[in-house]
């Protein structure tokens, strides 16, 4: 099995990190000096609870220089940068590869597979908190490393896909081919969306948040509305999404903070359309009122989108 994974920021940069060091053959996509870090030293892990260890050799180039075909490409590219990788997807994939986009955005499976009709594009979310420190070195800032994947049709079924969820495991990340993609990745989706406007809302970091007061009331009442919608939108979540959410953003340490904030913090694009705008526009098509994530919204509009 060739794996590719596109980005190698926290989400991507995990990902080949794990696989490497579990010895899967995988390569990463990145650019710049963290690219060229990578290719010269490897790419460092920092840790809290394993303490700070170097995957080297790991397989690394740009988009440019690679000339394989891998049988499972993972995307973690930031939504708005989704259009620019298909090319680069139609040139490097075989019939057989199946491609798995791990993004914030709710949805993004389908509509990548609008762009790619010829391939089999799963769903996929992850459960990760992590960010690039300085080039060729990421930092995770909880324990928690669980990626599910899906298809949206049953008859989509290939073997190659629990061959994945097994490779997943094997390598220390809790792979799950879920059977019912929707479910979960709303379910992940609440999670980051309400933590994204709640930390920007009012420029704080986890810490903040898992204090009681009104800074996690008000992350109370964006799962809230989730849920609503969710029950709209015939999802029924399995787990109280509310204390399961609570239980992840009690485990974080307390300067985690999601990578929309850190975006907008450094003046660059972010994904706050796919994360907030969305859930208002979600909202009203299925018709459910959304009073906290408007009121947040509206202090908004004056964010990168």
């Amino acid at each position: 099995m060739k794996y590719l994974v596109i980005g190698a920021g926290g989400t991507g940069g995990c990902i080949g990190a794990y696989l490497a060091k579990a010895e899967k053959d995988v390569t990463l996509i990145a650019r710049g000096h963290h690219l060229d870090t990578i290719q010269k030293n490897g790419l460092e892990v920092e840790t809290n609870w394993q303490g700070t260890y170097t995957v080297s050799p790991i397989k690394a180039c740009d988009s440019e220089h690679y000339e394989d075909q891998p049988d499972v490409i993972f995307v973690c590219v930031k939504g708005y940068s989704l259009a620019e990788i298909v090319p680069f997807i139609k040139r490097v994939a075989h019939k057989n590869t199946v491609v798995i986009p791990i993004l914030n955005i709710y949805g993004t499976g389908e509509k990548l597979q609008a762009l790619l009709p010829e391939l089999l594009v799963t769903d996929g979310c992850i459960y990760i908190s992590a960010n690039i420190t300085d080039p060729g070195k990421i930092k995770m800032h909880g324990e928690i490393f669980r990626v599910f994947f899906g298809i949206r049709d049953p008859a989509q079924f290939r073997p190659v896909l629990k061959q994945i969820e097994a490779d997943l495991n094997d390598s220390g990340i809790l792979g799950v081919l879920s059977p019912d993609i929707r479910k979960d990745a709303l379910q992940k989706f609440s999670y980051v969306s309400a933590m994204a406007a709640c930390g920007l809302y009012y420029h704080v970091e986890a810490g903040a948040v898992q204090k009681p007061g009104e800074i996690r009331d008000t992350y109370i009442d964006l799962l809230r509305e989730i849920k609503l919608l969710a029950l709209a939108m015939d999802i029924h979540f399995d787990v109280d999404i509310i204390e399961f959410n609570l239980d992840i953003l009690d485990s974080l340490a307390p300067t985690a903070s999601t990578s929309m904030q850190r975006d907008i913090n450094l003046g660059k694009k972010s994904e706050i359309d796919g994360l907030v705008f969305e859930v208002l526009r979600m909202g009203e098509h299925y018709h459910v009122p959304m009073p906290t994530y408007q009121r947040l919204a509206q202090t908004f509009d004056g964010y990168a989108q």
